[in-house]
């Protein structure tokens, strides 16, 4: 009996390290999305959320692992356990709840309608009569132009931000909808500086929040610690310190 004792506990103190020294592993979207995530020169990713991450690790006192996931496989690799939390500037809505929980929120930016600047319109639907209007495909955005923007304008939807954002360029469509901050770059760059933001877009039911860390239902630890570390993060100035490089206005929002 001593020693099946002795062999039970050594087993249960080696099962108990291996959970203790678990990576958190920590989904975000496989495509660019700037200035949240992006993949730089050397193949590590950088960006906003992504130092937000880190910090939120660290203050968990977490070792996490960046995995990049396919933005509409995000869900089912949280689900099928692939993934232990994504922070992939997901909006908290009442929808996705009914799959995921969430973290509290870590940031909030309105949505946005992008056209050409010699292009009369507004985020009156009417104003996109027989217009093409692009967005993200599985996304609040999408959710957005479908509620309120399908009677009146073509929808084409697409797999990346980036995308969209060629296909204005290139003339094929006439307007995209997204976050106002992921269009930064874009509007900032060559390649968008004929083009502006024609409205900003509301819509709480649809949109929610603000953006926090989805999280499988029943891992209330992870949300717990997720929480907590958001509020340090938000106290000992560690946010903001991170936020006042890439942005000259409160992103955590109201």
């Amino acid at each position: 009996m001593k020693t099946l004792s002795t062999f039970t506990a050594a087993a249960a103190l080696a099962m108990t390290a291996g959970i203790a020294s678990a990576e958190v592993k920590i989904g975000i979207a496989a495509e660019p999305y700037p200035p949240f995530a992006e993949k730089a020169a050397d193949g590590s990713w950088k960006g906003w959320e992504i130092e937000i991450v880190n910090a939120l690790c660290t203050a968990m006192e977490e070792d996490c692992e960046i995995v990049p996931i396919a933005w509409d496989g995000i869900i089912p690799a949280l689900l099928s356990e692939k993934i232990d939390v994504i922070t992939a500037s997901m909006s908290i809505t009442e929808e996705r709840m009914k799959t995921i929980d969430f973290s509290d929120k870590y940031y909030n930016t309105p949505a946005v309608l992008v056209g050409p600047k010699s292009m009369e319109m507004t985020g009156d639907p009417a104003s996109l009569d027989g217009r093409y209007v692009g967005v993200q495909v599985s996304t609040t955005h999408a959710n957005y132009v479908d509620a309120h923007f399908a009677d009146t304008a073509e929808v084409k939807t697409y797999n990346t931000f980036d995308e969209h954002n060629q296909d204005l360029v290139a003339g094929r469509i006439d307007a995209v909808v997204g976050d106002s901050l992921a269009f930064q770059d874009f509007l900032n760059s060559d390649a968008g500086q004929d083009y502006e933001v024609k409205a900003e877009l509301n819509d709480v039911a649809i949109f929610g929040p603000g953006v926090g860390g989805g999280i499988r239902k029943g891992d209330t630890e992870l949300r717990e610690k997720m929480n907590a570390a958001i509020q340090q993060i938000r106290e000992d100035g560690t946010y903001d310190a991170i936020s006042d490089k890439y942005f000259n206005f409160d992103i955590y929002g109201g």
